[in-house]
C-alpha cells in the first residue's frame, strides 16, 4: 500500500504549482476542489515523512545499543511510535468516497407514531443544527412542514462548512452515517396514562451537488406553483409561491413553500433535486462497486433501523456499530461526536479488511 505514496508525491507537487498559478483562483469551484485534494496528499505525506523518518532514528538507536545498552530501550519507544504512525499512514491512504468533501443536505421526515414522531423529528433537527454549531458549519433551512404541536412532518436543511476542511471533516464525511431509521421510545406529550412508546423518524442525508456536479436538462423537469400552506406571513395562500419540480426521467419529486418568493422556493427546491439527483448516481455506482466499496457501514438501504434513542434510561444505542452510553440529553444537545466516530472506525475498519482481503 506505501508504494502508492510516490505517485502521491508526484500530484502534490503538481496541485502545488496549478494553486500557485493565479488562474487557477479565477474559478473558486476549481480551486476549492484543488485545495481539498492538496491538504489530504498533503496529510498523507507529512505522516510518510515521520515515520521514514522514525525508521531512520530506529536504525541509528540499534547501532548505538551495541555500545550503550540505553540506547536499546529508545529503539524499543520509536518502534512503538512508528507502529502508530505506520496505522494512522495506512487509514490515510485508504481511498475515500469522492463526496467527502462536499456539503450536506440534511432530511428528516417523521415516521410511524403521529405528533410524537414528529416532535422526534424536531428533536433530531435540533440535534444536528447543534453539532453543525459545534464544528463551525453554517445551517439553512431550505424547507419544512411543520406539525399542529411544533414538531416537522419534514424539513431539510444545507450544512456548509467554512473554509476548506481536513481530510474526513467536511459535513457530508460525517453526517452520512446518520441516514437510516431512527427509533425513540419515551412518554408522548399526547400520553396521559403516562405509557412509553415507541416511534420512529427517517432521515435522508446528501451530499450537496453543485451545477457541474449534476447536469439537469430543463426540457426534464415539469415545475407547477401553489399556494404554500404553512407559516409565511401575509404572502400565505394568497400567492402562488409554492414551487413544486418534477423530474420526469427519474420520477423525483421535491416541494419546497418554505420563502416568500416563488424564485427562492425554485431554487432551493433545485438544490434538492440536484442532490437527490447526485445521491441516486453514487447509490447505483454502490451497487456496482468492489467489495471494499460494499463493505462500508453505511447503507444504501434507508430503511434500515440505525439508532435508538431511550429517553426514560437516558441512553443512546447505535445498531450498527455497537456504540452505547447514557447521555442521551448531551447526544441531543449536540455532542454527536462519539457516535458519528464509532461509525467512522467501523466504516475504515471494513474499508480496510477489504483491502487486505
Amino acid at each position: 500500500m506505501f508504494e502508492a505514496v510516490a505517485g502521491l508525491a508526484n500530484e502534490h507537487a503538481e496541485l502545488e504549482m496549478r494553486l500557485g498559478a493565479p488562474e487557477t483562483h479565477a474559478d473558486q469551484r476549481l480551486a476549492k476542489q484543488l485545495n481539498q485534494r492538496y491538504a489530504e496528499l498533503s496529510a498523507v505525506l507529512a505522516t510518510w515523512r515521520e515515520w521514514l523518518a522514525l525508521g531512520g532514528d530506529i536504525d541509528a538507536a540499534r547501532e548505538l545499543a551495541a555500545d550503550d545498552p540505553a540506547f536499546a530501550a529508545e529503539a524499543d519507544e520509536l518502534t512503538a511510535r512508528r507502529a502508530t504512525v505506520e496505522e494512522r499512514l495506512r487509514h490515510l491512504l485508504v481511498p475515500r468516497d469522492p463526496t467527502d468533501a462536499k456539503d450536506a443536505i440534511v432530511e428528516v421526515k417523521s415516521g410511524e407514531g403521529g405528533e410524537e414522531s414528529a416532535l422526534f423529528a424536531g428533536d433530531l433537527l435540533r440535534m444536528y443544527s447543534r453539532f453543525a454549531e459545534t464544528r463551525g458549519w453554517r445551517t439553512e433551512i431550505l424547507d419544512a412542514t411543520e406539525s399542529d404541536l411544533g414538531g416537522y412532518k419534514s424539513v431539510t436543511m444545507a450544512v456548509k462548512a467554512k473554509g476548506t476542511p481536513a481530510p474526513g471533516e467536511a459535513p457530508y464525511a460525517l453526517l452520512k452515517f446518520e441516514g437510516g431509521v431512527h427509533r425513540v421510545q419515551r412518554v408522548p406529550v399526547t400520553e396521559s396514562q403516562g405509557r412509553v412508546h415507541t416511534s420512529a423518524a427517517g432521515v435522508l442525508v446528501m451530499p450537496e451537488a453543485e451545477q457541474v456536479d449534476v447536469v439537469v436538462d430543463d426540457n426534464d423537469l415539469r415545475i407547477d406553483v401553489f399556494r404554500s400552506s404553512g407559516p409565511g406571513g401575509q404572502s400565505v395562500n394568497t400567492t402562488d409561491s409554492a414551487v413544486r419540480i418534477t423530474h420526469v426521467p427519474t420520477g423525483i419529486v421535491v416541494s419546497c413553500q418554505n420563502e416568500k418568493s416563488q424564485l427562492q422556493n425554485k431554487e432551493s427546491a433545485m438544490r434538492i433535486l440536484r442532490a437527490r439527483l447526485l445521491a441516486a448516481a453514487q447509490e447505483e455506482a454502490d451497487a456496482e462497486a468492489s467489495e471494499a466499496r460494499k463493505s462500508q457501514i453505511r447503507t444504501v438501504d434507508r430503511s434500515e433501523r440505525i439508532r435508538t434513542y431511550n429517553f426514560p434510561e437516558n441512553r443512546i444505542s447505535d445498531h450498527r456499530t455497537g456504540y452505547k452510553a447514557h447521555n442521551l440529553d448531551t447526544v441531543l444537545d449536540g455532542e454527536l461526536g462519539p457516535v458519528i466516530d464509532s461509525a467512522v472506525t467501523a466504516d475504515l475498519e471494513a474499508r480496510l479488511a477489504s483491502l487486505e482481503e
